[in-house]
């Protein structure tokens, strides 16, 4: 019965707490919802930066493959130079040199000397062809594309000077071819005084 005295009184003075409109300080009541929006917002920021992180890798991945794709391209374009000057320089051994050695006008003490100046030419022109030939195909020589380029590039140069190296002692000879024609024209002209 003791219990029964008790609920009546409490639920007479919770009645008249309401009644006269008395309010009670007690715990603060919050609004689940926002902290539930925030907690989602959250959540798929965190799967946003997970995804840029899985973009920002495969685009860092897509950026070395392109460089090694530019290293290559830049090797290839260097050893088709490599190869064009290399056969100028067979061409113009196997053409000039010849026509050049045949002149008249070349003395015989002259050819060795022609000869083997063309020849040393050459002979750097083979051993750099031979040392790239191995730069390319060993992997003994521990290189990255970048410097594989960076020596192809190297030797591109040696090669364009290589020809215009013979390509200036071909223009001196035939001046000297040149000069030495004109000069016997003129030794052996017939005089009519």
């Amino acid at each position: 019965m003791r219990n029964t005295i008790r609920k009546l009184m409490l639920s007479v003075l919770f009645v008249v707490l309401i009644a006269s409109k008395a309010s009670a300080q007690g715990m603060p009541v919050y609004d689940n919802t926002n902290f539930i929006s925030f907690m989602k917002s959250l959540v798929e920021s965190a799967k946003q930066t997970s995804n840029l992180m899985q973009t920002v890798k495969f685009l860092k991945t897509q950026k070395e493959n392109i460089d090694k794709v530019n290293n290559v391209i830049k090797q290839l374009k260097a050893v088709r130079e490599l190869a064009k000057n290399n056969q100028r320089l067979f061409d113009i051994v196997q053409g000039d040199l010849r026509e050049i050695l045949n002149s008249p006008f070349i003395k015989p003490d002259e050819v060795s000397r022609i000869s083997d100046s063309f020849d040393d030419i050459l002979q750097n022109s083979m051993e750099g062809m031979e040392y790239i030939d191995q730069i390319l195909s060993s992997d003994n020589m521990k290189m990255t594309d970048a410097e594989r380029a960076e020596v192809l590039k190297e030797h591109e140069l040696k090669s364009k000077e290589m020809v215009s190296e013979i390509e200036a002692k071909t223009r001196r000879y035939r001046e000297i071819i040149a000069f030495r024609e004109m000069q016997h024209k003129i030794n052996n002209r017939e005089t009519d005084y």
